[in-house]
């Protein structure tokens, strides 16, 4: 029975598949993803909403009888395939439905799938809980009813399609229609696995016995006080990590990407927003799914991440859910493998050899193992960490493995099995720093993924982990909440470790005052490393050894640094002289090289450890020409490496900044602060800021990180200089971002111009700007999809009894009549703007209307007024020429592009005719007829230009 039904699905399948599910043809390009997992295309937000505009008015609509025939399709289906079928794509009916619910809850009245007064309850519960819940409840309300109803969410589902350009809507339901007969048979493989005979069976069971005593325990990070880290059960203590996914390898330097993400600069608002319109939403137990794109499921993944976002710990976690049984039993067998533990194999291996000596278990049965492929998944952490470049072009110097007793190096084997010229058919998942994924070939990998660690709860439940303490853990949160800077840190698991560690102290005395709070990433990264100092073990080192003990650490972080070193062999620690022991271990760790060697190597807890002890080398053991060839390599270095390293640098140079560490290591060289901020000062402001390009820009924000980590307020306007111009149009500023800005705004008197064009700051960056933006005279924040809520930041600023401000562009946000009032009532108390840009807004003739009561008032001063694309039609005409038959002082007046029309062309002839100051209007792109448009420009005279 299921197999006719299976028969007469792909049957259907053939006979439309072309013409009812929209395809997004990306020819070539893996499978985009995310972990909880989401993709995201990698272009400039402005673009890509234009892009979506196309994409959907060249979707056509599904008709009745596209819906027809998808209903005649979802027939095929048994009621109890169909409710397993359902079950599994679930958590995607989920996630679809929590964006965008009225809209989906409108579908559902019109297939008379619920009633209104049901939608009505479910608008109710949404307002009341939040979106999320309301479309679990959605879900399972409509799951526990019938067949028939669970099959009228399909349809409705179908037919939202054509209309709704959301990745996982369109990749379920091309599964469904072109992969639903495989993927039945797959749901039941991956639960219950593969029929192996007795003594493979046995050999299975004992691998994965091994991975789980390999991955079930999750080791924390020494905590002060303790001689071991904690060991926790994964299971209790892993955090459900967020990830993007890039549909193609990004062209940009390693350095740049992790510099900015390890400084936290990630814009949460806008990774949600690109999360709810663009990314498609996968779980780790996904990662092989089917890919709507490209038609097939993956056979190679990758996943990428900044250093400490979590890649290991996911990779952990897939192994440890495998072995118990909980996802993928498709896989047969599973093998892992880390990169720094292979650096260790210099001489040449076979596949069967390198399996061996990490699973001796394995070996009487491994040809056995081995001869299904595509029961096998091979599993690679740290493609970054490996000494040796993985080349995976067949057309290479390398010859890849053809069979399974060649031996070659390490990587041309990972390399053989990932071009399938190895065990044809195996299934291969790497993980990675974003440094290797610009110099890979794109084509190999069939999916690739960016973790991007913790979004808002998850920081919130990680605090109430770490702090135990439910008062403390809240406290704590709600001052990084506002720091901002700490808060934009958290998104990395490790950071929120350190940021947890370093907070302690401050808000867990368990005597005396509790420690200040730090402001700084600088500040943050000194709490840490002098807490550690003080509660780490009762073998503190006296201050002098203690110095001596942190140079030679700084110089072993120095040299990581120049030579892009990350894993440190012993001998490394031999010739810098450090000496590994219970003290350093807060700093450093211990990398065993497999579960059963001797051998370790060495790292630092994270890279931007090593980078502040590099940075802090330069004060403890100042000389003069290791610190100028320092400083040379950090100028002349043109990929971001040495950035976060530059703001420790600087931010050590403020007395409160460095005190907490001098009282433990004595003072810091004098001269090495001198040069610091003479290096400081000599940088080309000017250069950097008239730069167009989006480089110059990112480079000139570095500074502004600079001047805030200096906390010298006398240093930047001597650095900015007078009548300063910033211009970061087109560059996307994160929440950080504009607390730095406003930081640098704080230490000016006045800036000239201050351009934000394109930005996205939205509201929450306005709200950090707000304090300071008063002192800027030319401001521009178009296209930055301001709403009205932020209108009180905006008015806030005009009733400044010190504004400065003569300029004012809000064009191509979301503002409407609704703000209309605050704004008016902020002009009329302003006494300096001279020009007010609105450009494409939605004032619409009531919010015109309430601007023209300023207009009217004798003290109104603005003299430009652009109200192009408001929506202003003929009704606003009159109420315009009376308010401007009483202005003495607008010269500038533009209304192009409104829906004007011949039935106000006496009221725009006697506007132009009695408004006595005006100097130029525009009326171009309105609805008049050619003879009104001769006419209104017929009365063009001197002094008055008319553009029509």
């Amino acid at each position: 029975m299921a197999s006719s039904r299976l028969q007469k699905c792909r049957n259907t399948i053939l006979e439309y598949s072309g013409s009812i599910t929209p395809r997004l043809k990306w020819p070539n390009s893996p499978c985009l993803c995310l972990t909880n997992i989401f993709l995201s295309v990698n272009f400039p937000e402005r673009k890509r909403r234009r892009g979506n505009k196309m994409a959907s008015k060249q979707r056509s609509a599904a008709t009745e009888g596209d819906v027809k025939a998808f209903s005649q399709h979802m027939d095929n289906y048994s009621p109890w395939e169909l409710r397993r079928l359902s079950e599994h794509f679930r958590p995607d009916m989920v996630y679809v439905i929590e964006n965008n619910i009225p809209m989906v809850l409108q579908e559902l009245i019109h297939g008379r799938v619920i009633t209104a007064q049901q939608a009505q309850d479910y608008s109710g519960w949404e307002k009341n809980h939040d979106s999320t819940s309301t479309a679990e409840k959605l879900v399972g309300d409509i799951f526990a009813v019938s067949y028939a109803v669970r099959l009228g969410l399909w349809e409705c589902l179908f037919a939202l399609q054509s209309r709704w350009a959301h990745p996982n809507l369109h990749g379920m339901l091309d599964e469904i229609i072109q992969n639903g007969h495989n993927l039945l048979l797959e749901i039941l493989l991956n639960e219950s696995g593969h029929a192996l005979d007795p003594e493979l069976k046995a050999c299975q069971v004992e691998h994965k016995a091994k991975l789980c005593d390999l991955t079930g325990m999750m080791k924390e990070n020494k905590m002060p006080g303790r001689s071991e880290g904690q060991i926790f059960p994964i299971f209790n203590r892993y955090v459900e990590l967020k990830v993007i996914s890039d549909r193609h390898f990004k062209k940009q330097t390693h350095q740049e990407h992790e510099a900015l993400a390890a400084a936290g600069e990630l814009n949460e608002y806008r990774l949600q927003r690109r999360i709810k319109s663009e990314l498609e939403r996968i779980t780790p137990d996904r990662l092989f799914r089917w890919c709507f794109r490209t038609h097939h499921v993956p056979l190679s993944v990758m996943v990428s991440g900044v250093a400490g976002v979590g890649k290991t710990t996911l990779v952990q976690k897939f192994i440890f859910d495998w072995a118990t049984g909980k996802h993928y039993q498709k896989f047969a067998f599973v093998f892992f493998f880390k990169f720094r533990d292979l650096n260790t194999i210099t001489e040449k291996r076979s596949l069967e050899s390198l399996i061996c000596q990490i699973y001796p278990h394995l070996q009487d049965k491994l040809p056995r193992v081995l001869e299904d492929p595509e029961k096998l998944l091979f599993i690679f952490d740290g493609l970054d960490e490996s000494k040796t470049d993985l080349k995976l072009s067949r057309g290479g110097s390398q010859e890849l493995c053809m069979n399974l007793g060649d031996v070659k190096p390490v990587t041309v084997i990972v390399a053989s099995l990932l071009n399938q010229t190895l065990l044809k058919g195996c299934s291969v998942l790497l993980t990675s720093r974003p440094s290797k994924l610009t110099s890979l070939e794109a084509g190999v990998f069939h999916r690739v993924a960016s973790i991007v660690g913790f979004l808002s709860k998850e920081r919130e439940r990680y605090f109430s982990m770490f702090f135990g303490d439910e008062r403390a853990s809240r406290k704590a949160f709600a001052y990084v909440r506002d720091s901002q800077v700490l808060y934009t840190l958290c998104y990395n698991p490790s950071y929120c470790w350190i940021t947890c560690t370093a907070l302690k102290p401050c808000f867990m005395a368990t005597a005396g005052r509790p420690q200040p709070a730090p402001k700084t990433v600088t500040q943050l990264f000194v709490s840490y490393i002098t807490h550690i100092m003080a509660n780490h073990t009762q073998e503190r080192p006296e201050p002098q050894r203690m110095r001596d003990i942190l140079v030679n650490v700084g110089r072993l972080a120095e040299y990581g640094l120049r030579y892009r070193t990350l894993v440190f062999q012993p001998h490394y620690l031999e010739v810098a002289n450090v000496e590994f022991s219970p003290f350093l271990s807060g700093f450093l760790v211990e990398n065993p090289q497999t579960d059963d060697s001797a051998q370790v190597t060495y790292s630092f807890l994270h890279l931007t450890i090593q980078e502040f002890f590099a940075a802090l080398v330069q004060y403890l053991d100042y000389k003069e020409d290791k610190f100028r060839d320092t400083m040379d390599k950090a100028r002349s270095c043109k990929e971001g490496d040495y950035e976060i390293f530059s703001r420790f640098l600087v931010g050590l140079s403020h007395p409160a900044t460095k005190m907490p560490l001098e009282k433990y290591v004595g003072k810091f060289s004098a001269e090495a602060t001198r040069k610091v901020i003479e290096c400081l000062s000599e940088m080309n402001y000017e250069e950097l800021q008239s730069r167009e390009d989006p480089e110059g820009k990112r480079r000139l924000m570095n500074l502004l990180h600079l001047l805030f980590e200096s906390r010298n307020s006398q240093l930047v306007p001597d650095v900015l200089g007078k009548d300063a111009h910033m211009d970061f149009s087109e560059l996307y500023l994160m929440p950080v971002d504009c607390t730095v800005l406003a930081y640098v705004l704080s230490c000016c008197e006045e800036i000239q111009c201050l351009t934000l064009d394109s930005c996205f700051i939205q509201n929450e960056g306005l709200e950090r700007l707000r304090p300071e933006m008063h002192k800027v005279r030319e401001l521009s924040l178009s296209d930055n999809d301001l709403k009205d809520d932020s209108m009180k930041n905006i008015c806030s600023v005009l009733k400044h009894p010190n504004c400065r401000l003569e300029d004012l562009s809000l064009g191509q946000n979301m503002f409407t009549e609704a703000s209309c009032t605050a704004l008016a009532s902020a002009l009329k108390e302003n006494q300096t703007l001279f020009s007010l840009d609105l450009t494409r807004n939605k004032m619409r003739n009531t919010g015109l209307s309430t601007l023209l009561e300023v207009l009217e008032t004798p003290q109104c001063k603005i003299q430009k007024l652009v109200l192009q694309e408001n929506g202003l039609s003929d009704d606003s005409c009159g109420r315009l020429c009376s308010a401007l038959s009483k202005n003495s002082t607008l010269r500038h007046l533009n209304l192009s592009a409104n829906v004007y029309t011949d039935g106000c062309a006496e009221d725009m002839h006697l506007l132009i005719l009695t408004s006595p100051s005006l100097t130029d209007i525009r009326l171009s792109l309105n609805d008049f007829s050619p003879a009104v448009e001769r006419q209104l420009r017929s009365l063009q005279r001197e002094g008055l230009k008319i553009h029509i």
